[in-house]
């Protein structure tokens, strides 16, 4: 052994056990003052960069991080506003789940790779945890001490630059204990250019920054925008080995095209990249469940069989078969570590995909898929047995809504929006009813309101929320809640012209959009449902001359919306898909259903044994 070496191995040993390595004290020696326990210290020598800070170069050089594809446009802002000589402070400005964090692990990676200018050659960037810091400060002074500390410690390493993700937290942060919230606490250092710092937040979060007019200016907003399909399908390929690896899966090219081009479709309260990307870690989860764990003590056989072989092999002189039985006893050892069989790997299809999507959203993803065309082609004559009477409706709505279905989902619109208009009980609610029942399979498909319960205007909360400040705003809105969780449905509005014209304004965006935004800011997709209002508004004056002009369909639908826009703006009729007149019922009409009403009463009462007979003369 070389003595030169062994006493160096030694001093080392000697050093870390007294506590002098260079590692473990590089912060606390630059702390001249040190934390007082008790007093809003860190309860000892630590930092607080180590207690409360990870540093992502040093997670890039283990390669703990994942590839960041697509972002090179905002990496090379963020670049650009660091290498300032004043303000160079970016704060990274876009929705939950664009990939704000992915852009600054990006710019770790590219100072580990040495692809950023001579400025930032060397930096090390640390994640600040803003909620940590904050907690474990109760007695008044000990957060300002705290902060105070934390600014000391970045300024003395230069070298460092900080991360804060949310960082709106810091404003407020620390008042509730009695002193000064973060913000104010870091402002001179900021304007002094003595530390610099990398935000994240979202929009709306921002404008908690923007308040403080001094703290904002001290930063340079970068807007992150959520990628388009196309890019999120190359960040998915980008970090597809490493999901694989972790869950010893493989996923297919359709699968990965899948999971970007469903969530994208179908979750509509989150953004791209992360819904994809949760959606890919979900599949390889399922999948890693169903592979047979190893059986650990018949590898350990086959491990001992191998050893013996190889010692045989040895004493024979037989190297090459030595050699081999040294390789196959490597696999087995690694295969015991792994607890799963590599050999036995799932491949993870579009149809895994579908699965899971339909699961997390109640949407009968599979079933639509498969049965739509036949549901298209069928729909009015299925309808029509049902429906009696009102053929000419019939057919309107299904027209519509097999032109509908091809663009739909191109143009964020709902699938159908009708304004069903007749007198009282000639089947407009019953047309409802068997539409859901025909497209979502199932009558509780469909969301029902009255509107004579929405004739005030501040009725329009119950549909979307309160607003902040007044009484029910942690309640969420009726309309937009429910569709949020069954976004497969019909929504029906009986009697429209009763309610206020503030609640139909409400409804102008869903039926020209497809989407709302409740109160508390979540948007809803309502591209997926079929919006039907009806009104017998204006029947009593209209009869007579809707009879005069039932020869003609194009006159009577002229007449119809005459009648109507008489209660109703002109852009308030000109978003529906059509406006669908119902005639009042022949005898013919009402005894068909009269009949199909007595078959549904047989078919409730055949279990009793029981069947009714009803003659003719009492129908």
């Amino acid at each position: 052994m070389n003595n030169d070496n062994f006493f160096g191995d030694f001093d080392e040993l000697f050093n870390a056990l007294n506590g002098r390595s260079n590692g473990a004290n590089r912060y606390n020696n630059q702390n001249p003052f040190g934390p007082t326990p008790g007093r809003g210290g860190n309860g000892g020598g630590q930092s607080l960069l180590d207690q409360f800070g990870t540093d992502l170069t040093a997670l890039a050089k283990k390669g703990k991080i994942d590839p960041v594809i697509g972002r090179d446009r905002e990496i090379a802002r963020v670049i650009e506003i660091l290498n300032r000589r004043t303000k160079n402070n970016p704060v990274l400005i876009g929705e939950a789940g664009v990939g704000k964090t992915a852009v600054v692990e990006g710019l770790a990676q590219d100072i580990v790779d040495g692809s950023v200018p001579a400025k930032l050659q060397n930096k090390r960037i640390i994640s600040l945890n803003m909620v940590s810091m904050v907690q474990g400060t109760g007695i008044r002074g000990q957060f300002e001490q705290r902060m105070q500390q934390l600014i000391k410690e970045l300024q003395s390493q230069p070298d460092i630059i900080l991360f804060i993700d949310e960082i709106h937290e810091i404003v407020g942060a620390g008042i509730s204990e009695g002193g000064m919230d973060a913000g104010i606490i870091i402002k001179p250092a900021l304007a002094g250019g003595e530390l610099q710092l990398v935000g994240a937040t979202t929009i709306k979060e921002f404008r908690e920054i923007e308040k403080d007019s001094a703290l904002a200016r001290r930063f340079q907003p970068v807007e992150v925008m959520e990628p388009s399909i196309d890019e999120t399908i190359k960040i998915l390929k980008g970090i597809q080995k490493r999901y694989e690896d972790y869950h010893h899966v493989k996923y297919t090219d359709n699968a990965i095209e899948a999971a970007v081009k469903l969530s994208a479709r179908y979750i509509q309260d989150r953004f791209l990249p992360d819904k994809a990307i949760d959606l890919l870690d979900e599949a390889g989860s399922r999948m890693n469940l169903t592979i047979p764990n190893i059986d650990k003590e018949k590898i350990q056989e086959r491990i001992d069989a191998a050893e013996k072989l190889k010692q045989d092999a040895l004493k024979n002189e037989d190297y090459e078969k030595a050699a081999y039985y040294r390789d196959q006893i490597e696999k087995y050892e690694k295969l015991k570590d792994q607890n799963v069989d590599p050999d036995k790997t799932p491949t993870i299809t579009a149809k895994v995909m579908d699965k899971i999507v339909e699961e997390d959203t109640n949407i009968p993803l599979g079933d639509i898929q498969a049965q739509e065309e036949n549901q298209l082609i069928n729909l009015a004559s299925d309808l029509k047995a049902k429906v009696i009477g009102q053929d000419e409706a019939v057919d309107q709505v299904a027209r519509a809504i097999r032109r509908n279905r091809i663009v739909s989902t191109k143009s964020g619109r709902p699938i159908g929006s009708f304004l069903f208009v007749g007198p009282t009980g000639v089947g407009t609610t019953e047309l409802a009813k068997q539409l859901a029942l025909k497209m979502f399979g199932s009558e509780d498909a469909m969301i029902r309101f009255d509107m004579s319960e929405f004739m005030e205007q501040y009725s329009v909360s119950q549909l979307i929320g309160s607003a902040p400040g007044y009484v029910g705003y942690e309640e969420a809105g009726q309309l937009t809640e429910r569709v949020r969780h069954n976004p497969y449905s019909l929504i029906l509005l009986d009697e429209v012209e009763k309610a206020h014209p503030i609640v139909l304004n409400l409804f102008l965006q869903i039926l020209d959009d497809g989407r709302l935004t409740d109160s508390q800011g979540r948007t809803v997709s309502f591209m997926d449902t079929i919006i039907i209002m009806t009104s017998n508004a204006g029947q009593g004056i209209k009869t007579a001359s809707v009879a005069f002009a039932a020869e003609n369909n194009k006159n009577e639908a002229e007449e119809t919306r005459k009648v109507m826009s008489q209660y109703f703006k002109p852009e308030f009729l000109n978003r529906f898909d059509d406006i669908i007149q119902f005639h009042p019922l022949s005898k013919g009409n009402l005894l068909q259903i009269v009949n199909l009403l007595l078959d549904k009463t047989n078919a409730m009462v055949s279990d009793q044994g029981l069947h009714i007979k009803v003659t003719d003369a009492a129908k």
